[in-house]
């Protein structure tokens, strides 16, 4: 293999130099050792057999340090990717609910605080799977088959559908809980495939924290998830082990789709529940309304996983903020357009700020009154 980058690299140079004071170079040499007869002749007719020399040695020189080069440089593994002035990317969202459109609007904002902005070095193939894995796999197929420079999946069954898909184009992701528990990556500090991003892991315990400061009094939680979504086990589990902990009793229901939250939510209060929990679920969160519906008439509130739930009715949470989720999802995907790193090598991201946010028109109705020491700082929803 050097032989042949070397001898492409002399064949190179002669053609880009054709002509010398010395005359015309019309024949080549694998060897590093010898020049065309003709150019030899030429020289020693000159009387410029020493100029010729130095030629040849500056010539030996340069393909010796092209060689340096493409050894340090060959082959797909380890190499740096080329970056890109222009670019073509597809945007994936799993269903429409307020958090997947704010990180989807943080994510193209990034890209055009950098240089990268649409309709002008940047197109965007943006598309919503309404939470159909039919579509997921459709919209999928039709980024490949496009071939994109970059995806970005919102939300984790988005993110598994395009990894399976494609091994080679990057993909990074946002709005997901565990890349690794979802097999997205071998390892969350060093993904080693094709796919990194940012995670919405929400701080549990100080959302369980919270619950307890807003309802003291609460004996038993009921907890309601999409039992489908592995970011949403993921987060029940997590939660049942903090609640055991501060001496809480926690029932789950689970729905396949929004059709099952109404009867879902009558069993919970049904068995007696003090309080609702729900995660990041992406069912629950594009269906409050339904939820909020049954509780607010049983006088039970809702603790969400997130700010967008809260904003739909539930009472309140300390969660992310997911339009800087998808802004920080932004700045990774600039890094791997401008051949800065390969998702391979990029640690999934967490966003460290979380803050709270309560419904004042929920905690009228219920009857509860929310602590200064919660209101200051918070994100109130009217």
């Amino acid at each position: 293999m050097k032989q042949f980058f070397l001898y492409s690299s002399l064949k190179g140079i002669i053609l880009l130099y054709p002509k010398t004071e010395y005359g015309m170079i019309t024949k080549y040499s694998s060897s590093l050792w010898n020049l065309t007869d003709h150019s030899r002749k030429e020289g020693k007719k000159d009387g410029k057999y020493e100029k010729l020399d130095q030629c040849k040695k500056g010539l030996i020189l340069l393909a010796v340090a092209v060689l340096g080069l493409t050894a340090g440089c060959g082959g797909d593994k380890g190499s740096a990717p080329a970056q890109k002035d222009s670019a073509k990317i597809g945007v994936v969202q799993l269903v429409t609910h307020d958090a997947l459109d704010a990180a989807n609007k943080g994510f193209i904002d990034a890209l055009a605080a950098n240089g990268y902005k649409e309709g002008q070095n940047l197109e965007v193939d943006q598309q919503n799977a309404q939470a159909d894995q039919s579509n997921l796999q459709t919209i999928a197929q039709r980024f490949v088959n496009n071939k994109v420079d970059l995806i970005c999946a919102i939300a984790t069954p988005a993110a598994q559908t395009v990894a399976n898909a494609t091994k080679t184009i990057p993909i990074l992701g946002t709005a997901i809980t565990d890349y690794k528990e979802a097999k997205l990556v071998k390892d969350n500090a060093k993904p080693g495939t094709n796919v990194s991003g940012t995670t919405d892991m929400n701080p549990i315990d100080k959302q369980v924290d919270l619950l307890k400061t807003l309802l003291p009094k609460a004996k038993t939680v009921g907890v309601m998830y999409c039992s489908s979504e592995v970011n949403s086990q993921l987060q029940v589990s997590i939660m049942k082990k903090i609640a055991g902990e501060k001496g809480l009793t926690v029932k789950e229901a689970t729905v396949t789709n929004v059709n099952d939250i109404q009867q879902a939510a009558q069993g919970l209060v049904a068995q007696g529940v003090d309080v609702i929990y729900i995660p990041t679920d992406n069912v629950m969160a594009s269906a409050v309304p339904v939820l909020t519906k049954v509780t607010n008439a049983a006088k039970i509130p809702v603790i969400a996983g997130e700010p967008g739930e809260v904003r739909k009715g539930a009472l309140a949470t300390i969660g992310i903020d997911y339009y800087k989720l998808g802004y920080q999802t932004g700045l990774m995907a600039v890094k791997v357009l401008r051949g800065e790193a390969k998702p391979q090598d990029m640690p999934i991201e967490t966003q460290k700020d979380v803050k709270a946010t309560v419904n004042d028109t929920a905690a009228k109705l219920l009857g509860i009154t929310i602590p200064e020491s919660i209101r200051n700082g918070a994100d109130v929803v009217q």
